[in-house]
């Protein structure tokens, strides 16, 4: 499994925060029927783990990865939940490590052109932009496309609906990373349903 096949699978990347255990099957299911078929899972809370071993059971062909993986407890985590990949805000010596150590696909985060060179030197072609709108947005992935073509971005934060469509246009974006789809309310009301058609609607911007 690459980390290509992931990001391509849907333009739009759920970045998902679990807060109930409950709610953690429904949720993916209602997301991968919307046609989000890479879900992000950040380890935030104390049941991110649990919450991928319930979501991958309940949808075994979505693919569940994991997010904030940021230290080795973070990313032994990842491995014991099962996570199909992991992604990480950014990078350090650590983590790098244990990318290579391991067959899981794994999506490092980067914001400037050093972070990239050194990620690509690393041999990774696929990084998350984060926090791509702080971090610049469009303007930002476009110079950095300039002088190095060869990397392609998943950008995550602060992306909206309305946004999307202007990263995805760009030919160093392979899909973006967004949570709008993913309405508080919505959740605590469990309204499946109108989670399923927010997802739909992401999964089909252009």
């Amino acid at each position: 499994m690459s980390i290509e096949k992931i990001l391509s699978s849907a333009p739009v990347v759920p970045v998902v925060v679990i807060d109930n255990l409950e709610d953690a099957a429904p949720l993916a299911r209602a997301l991968y029927n919307g046609g989000l078929k890479a879900l992000e899972i950040t380890l935030r809370t104390p049941i991110a783990a649990e919450a991928v071993k319930l979501m991958k059971a309940e949808v075994p062909e979505a693919y569940v990865g994991t997010g904030t993986v940021v230290d080795k407890a973070s990313f032994d985590a990842s491995v014991a939940a099962g996570a199909d990949f992991m992604v990480s805000p950014g990078v350090n010596d650590e983590l790098l490590a244990l990318a290579k150590g391991t067959d899981i696909p794994f999506l490092p985060g980067a914001a400037t052109p050093s972070e990239v060179m050194k990620l690509a030197s690393h041999g990774f072609k696929f990084l998350k932009f984060f926090p791509a709108e702080a971090a610049g947005g469009t303007a930002m992935l476009k110079s950095i496309g300039g002088p190095l073509p060869q990397v392609t971005f998943c950008p995550t934060g602060g992306i909206s609906l309305a946004t999307a469509p202007s990263y995805l246009a760009l030919s160093n974006v392979i899909c973006v990373g967004g949570t709008w789809m993913l309405d508080k309310q919505l959740i605590e009301n469990k309204d499946w349903q109108a989670i399923e058609a927010l997802a739909r609607q992401a999964s089909e911007v252009k």
